[in-house]
This record gives structure tokens, C-alpha cells and sequence, in this order.
């Protein structure tokens, strides 16, 4: 209701007066209400849109909307009954069931340590690739006091093909940051570099007991369809919810490994594509099951919303294997008289503070002659090789192209293989004092094929061994055969 600023009794001396007055006070609410006006004016032109106002209010109370007390006990009960009888035997995996001696601190921590490794691995990477590299880990690096006394390069070379490289420098940053104590709190570990809400609950959970939540793409979808919430799951609030709704559910009395059961139903039963709802333990709760066998235009797999991925950047990159020999006869190059050079990348970036071949990354794509002349700048800028002047091109050959997806970046890799003699058979690439003190360093072909390089480094020299075998490049023109190095 409205209140006018004023109110006087309408007079009996006729209906003049009494229309000027709600004149006046119409005029006086309008000056007064301009934002109470505007809305009603909306109101009146946006009637259709109220159906939408709706539906997207019902979504909100919907992610709301708790798990019941009763709910909360069948759900935990199931879940735990369900995965003490088919969790899959995975190295990192262990129970967070008190033994009856209790455990020492020293043990307690050799397992956090444990989990926390296997966790960093798992991010955006599946499990059966992670396990052979946890158990290689494990081997060389048992406990944290064995990592403290790795270098970067040491750890970069047991990650290597693994991806998300920054994943290996924040193991050894946490180390830094936390000296030989291992932080059991949640509070203490999220402060660490690389570690986040999921793996600061998971570590928590799982190897201190701690009765904390974690949310990852299993447990959002899982969740989703249990409460048939088909909001964006990205969307922050959401996400927030999400966290609730765990927090809720977590088990005062087994969090570790009901945390583990959530994520294992997500990860073997409650797929994106084709869950298998006959055998999930938490069937008779999942309303997303309940929705879709009492409407035939509703499936489960439309929770959550399927969110579009943000497009891939395409990029372009030439790359050069440089050898130097120190034979001018192309024919007779062996592996004991030739090195490769490699070039460690900057502290900062994409795959950062590993080791590659000498290379260029583009905007777009450019022709061989300008690939070439961009090697060449780099070499002379970089290294000192500057043909003719103190060394000779023996050969130089296109070896092939293909096509490398990072996690936003597509990128097309031009390959080719670029042998030098240096003039006088000495060079300051062959003191070793240098070698030692700069970002890059010669090596033989044994020695490349034994470090631990990234996946796309690793194919550009495939291709180069291919290549000098069957004297024939990616785009099938034939060549010269020439000696194997390796």
C-alpha cells in the first residue's frame, strides 16, 4: 500500500476539489517514487518474462536444499558399505581406520606425504597413467625428507610426460615454504603453493582424519544428480553450495575414506556418459534417477548442465635440433663425435624451467624461409653460431610437423634438423665451465634419450631418430639416408 503525504477528507462541495487533490498527491508520489514507479511500470511490460524468474529461483532453492538427517545417515552408510567391497587397489590408497595401537607421527606423516604426491599427480590427469609415476616417486623419493634433497631438474625428470609441469615445482616449493613438518591442518595447508581447497581437504581427510569435505568433477557430479541440481557448476555460488552439500555429507567418523567413496562412485559408476545406476548404492536418493523414470524427456546424464569449453588457442612453433660435429663429412657423424644442444626454458610460463630444443614460438604461420631465418637469429643471439663466419652448415633438412594440444593451446610444430661444424674444431659451447654456468648444455644422443623430457620435445627427436633411419621426412619426401645416432 501506497501512503500519501497527506490526507484530508474529500469535501461534499463537489468533485472539482476532490480531483485536484489526487491530482496533487499523485504528482507528489511520482517526485518521491521514481525507482518504486520505474518497477511498476516494468512489471506491467515484462509479464512474459516471469516464467523465467521463476524457473530460475526454483534452481537456487534447489542447490539450497539439504541432504535430511535421514538422507545423511543412508547415504554415508551405503557409500562406505558399498566402497569397503569394491574400491580398486591403487597404490596410494590406504585405510583411515585407527588401528588399535594407534600410529606414530613419523607413520602419520609418511602417509599424508604419500597422499599429497599422489593427489598433486592426479590433478588433470587419470589415475591408471598416475600410478606407474607414483610408484617410480615413491621409489626414489620415499618420504619428504628424500625430496628435500632433490634438485628441480632431478623432480622435472621423474614428472616428465606426466604434464602440468608446474604441478612437480610446487612439491618442491612446499618443502621450501614448510621445512621438514608436514602441515595436518586444513588452515596450514591451503597457505602452501599449489595445493587448493580439494587437495587441502583430501590430505586432510584422508591422512589426518579430519572431518573436512572435497569437491572435484566426481563429487559435483555426484552431488548434481543426488539433489537433480542442473545449475552451471562452474558458477561460484554453485560451487559454494556444492561444498555445503559435502560438508555435509562427510562422515564424523571415516571422513577419509567416505571422502574417497564419493569420489570413487563418480569416477566408476556415476559417469559423465553412461552411469551405471542399477549398481550405485545411493539409487533410492538420487533424484536426477527419480526425475528420469517419471519423464521420458529427462535423463540423468543432464546433471550437471554441461558447461562449453573455452576454445583452444592455436599457435605455431619451429623447432630445431641442432647438432654439432665435429666431422665436416655428413657421412661420417657417429654418436661419439656429434652433441645436441638444449636450451633450459625461463623460470616463468609454459613449461616452465624445463628443457628443450632450440625453438621460435609464432602468431601465425610463416613459410620455410622465414621459419629458417628466425632459427637463425636465435642462434646467433643465444649462442654465438653464426654460419659462415664460425661455423659450416653440413645439412639442414625439413624433418616434419605435427600437432600438439596443451590444456588451452593448440599448437602446430614445424621440425628440422640442423647440423654444424665449428670452424677450428673448437667452440666455447664445448667448455665445460660454460656449459655449467649457462641455460643450456651439449649432450650426446644417449644422454638426450635418458633425460626426462615433455612429451612434445621427446616427438620432435623421435621424429629427427625416425628421420636420419629412414633418411625420409613427415611429408614423405625422400632423402638421403644418413647414419643413425643412437
Amino acid at each position: 500500500m501506497v501512503a500519501f503525504p497527506f490526507y484530508l477528507p474529500f469535501p461534499t462541495r463537489g468533485i472539482e476539489f476532490q480531483t485536484a487533490l489526487i491530482n496533487s498527491s499523485w504528482s507528489y508520489f511520482k517526485k518521491t517514487n521514481p525507482s518504486l514507479l520505474s518497477h511498476l511500470s516494468m512489471a506491467k511490460t515484462n509479464k512474459t518474462k516471469r516464467p523465467q524468474l521463476i524457473k530460475q529461483e526454483e534452481q537456487i532453492g534447489d542447490i539450497e536444499d539439504l541432504f535430511s538427517e535421514e538422507d545423511t545417515h543412508k547415504i554415508r552408510a551405503s557409500l562406505l558399505e558399498w566402497y569397503d567391497e569394491n574400491q580398486r587397489d591403487l597404490p596410494w590408497r590406504t585405510s583411515t581406520k585407527k588401528s588399535e595401537n594407534g600410529e606414530n607421527v613419523q607413520e602419520e606423516e609418511k602417509r599424508a606425504y604419500g597422499v599429497w604426491v599422489s593427489e598433486v599427480m592426479l590433478q588433470q590427469t587419470r589415475v591408471q597413467t598416475v600410478i606407474d609415476y607414483y610408484n617410480r616417486w615413491m621409489l626414489k623419493w620415499p618420504t619428504l625428507q628424500h625430496l628435500s634433497q632433490a634438485s628441480l631438474e632431478e623432480v622435472n625428470e621423474m614428472w616428465a610426460g606426466l604434464g602440468y609441469y608446474r604441478r612437480a615445482r610446487f612439491l618442491l616449493e612446499m618443502i621450501v615454504a614448510e621445512g621438514s613438518e608436514f602441515p595436518n591442518t586444513v588452515f596450514a595447508l591451503r597457505k602452501v603453493p599449489g595445493i587448493g581447497d580439494y587437495t587441502a581437504g583430501a590430505i586432510a581427510s584422508i591422512a589426518f582424519k579430519q572431518v573436512v569435505p572435497v569437491v572435484d568433477g566426481n563429487v559435483v557430479r555426484v552431488l548434481a544428480r543426488l539433489k537433480a541440481i542442473s545449475a552451471n557448476p562452474k558458477d561460484k555460488t554453485t560451487v559454494k553450495n556444492f561444498w555445503k552439500l559435502a560438508a555435509q555429507l562427510v562422515d564424523p567418523s571415516r571422513p577419509g575414506d567416505f571422502n574417497q567413496s564419493l569420489m570413487e562412485l563418480g569416477a566408476t559408476l556415476c559417469t559423465p556418459l553412461n552411469p551405471n545406476c542399477t549398481s550405485c548404492p545411493v539409487s533410492s536418493q538420487c533424484r536426477a534417477l527419480h526425475n528420469s523414470r517419471n519423464d521420458e524427456s529427462v535423463m540423468v546424464m543432464d546433471y550437471p548442465m554441461k558447461v562449453v569449453k573455452a576454445k583452444q588457442r592455436n599457435d605455431f612453433s619451429t623447432v630445431s635440433v641442432v647438432e654439432i660435429s665435429r666431422s665436416q663429412d655428413r657421412l661420417q657423424q657417429t654418436k661419439s663425435n656429434s652433441r645436441v644442444l638444449l636450451v633450459k626454458r625461463p623460470d616463468e610460463g609454459l613449461l616452465a624451467g624445463l628443457w628443450e630444443f632450440p625453438c621460435v614460438t609464432l602468431d601465425e604461420e610463416a613459410d620455410l624461409s622465414m621459419r629458417r631465418k628466425l632459427i637463425d637469429q636465435l642462434l646467433k643471439k643465444s649462442f654465438k653460431l653464426n654460419p659462415p663466419k664460425n661455423c659450416n652448415v653440413i645439412s639442414r633438412e625439413l624433418v616434419g610437423e605435427f600437432v600438439h594440444v596443451f590444456s588451452h593451446i593448440r599448437r602446430k610444430i614445424y621440425v628440422e634438423l640442423l647440423v654444424l661444424h665449428l670452424k677450428g674444431g673448437k667452440h666455447v659451447l664445448f667448455e665445460e665451465d660454460d656449459i655449467n654456468a649457462t641455460d643450456w648444455k651439449l649432450l650426446d644422443c644417449e644422454a638426450v634419450s635418458r633425460m626426462g623430457l615433455t612429451s612434445s620435445v621427446r616427438k620432435v627427436y623421435s621424429m629427427v631418430q625416425k628421420f636420419k633411419q629412414d633418411g625420409t621426412s613427415n611429408n614423405s619426401v625422400p632423402l638421403r639416408k644418413r647414419p643413425k645416432c643412437s
